[in-house]
């Protein structure tokens, strides 16, 4: 990692050869397609928090242009990888799809398939909202769009479609009312804001469980 061609204050060029044996990760034949070496553009910058120890972030990326591609957006576009992480907590959370409930395979893959329709008809109900009354969308929270909307159902069901149309504008107004604070840079420990109950886990079948109890 000390290699390279120094190109910029925190950019150089290093170039990564291919090992003599195959890594355990890959197959003979996918280590055979392998080059015999590669060029990789190595960007550096430091986090400095107070209180904290400086810490160091490398990244590797074969975006060797710095013309096209600067240092500034592609650590930008790396910082950024925390919104990824919302929305899996989103999809898992928020929607419900840390548990799910299907036990064949094809009926699992339609479980996932019905959470992320709701949850790309929930970000295309904050895409209207932001759109609309000028507020990013990003800025918007997730699971207040879908308490909104589930609070406005009965009332869009039963409305004509006129009304409904007014319900509807009410409904994006309702979402943007309340947009989530800026908050650059955030990052949060994944730690559990609540114990858990002692209780054990359920290996046997309910059918059996009662059993024990009855017969205890």
């Amino acid at each position: 990692m000390r290699k390279g061609k120094i190109v910029g204050a925190c950019d150089k060029l290093m170039t990564w050869y291919k090992p003599k044996t195959c890594p355990k990760g890959l197959s003979k034949d996918e280590f055979l397609a392998l080059p015999p070496s590669i060029t990789v553009r190595e960007i550096y910058y430091y986090i400095v928090i107070p209180g904290f120890r400086t810490g160091r972030v490398s990244l590797i990326t074969t975006l060797l242009d710095r013309a096209t591609y600067s240092t500034l957006e592609i650590v930008g576009l790396y910082g950024k990888r925390w919104d990824v992480e919302l929305n899996l907590r989103h999809l898992k959370t928020s929607l419900g799809m840390d548990v799910l409930r299907c036990k064949t395979p094809s009926m699992i893959r339609k479980e996932i398939y019905a959470y992320l329709m709701a949850y790309n008809l929930l970000r295309s109900l904050m895409w209207s909202a932001g759109t609309i009354y000028t507020t990013p969308p990003l800025r918007l929270s997730l699971q207040g769009t879908r308490h909104h909307l589930i609070n406005f159902i009965p009332k869009l069901l039963a409305a004509s479609f006129k009304t409904r149309l007014r319900i509807y504008r009410t409904l994006l107004k309702i979402i943007v009312h309340k947009a989530v604070p800026e908050r650059p840079g955030r990052s949060e420990p994944r730690v559990k804001k609540r114990r858990s109950k002692a209780y054990p886990f359920m290996t046997k079948s309910r059918h059996e469980l009662r059993k024990q109890l009855q017969t205890a």
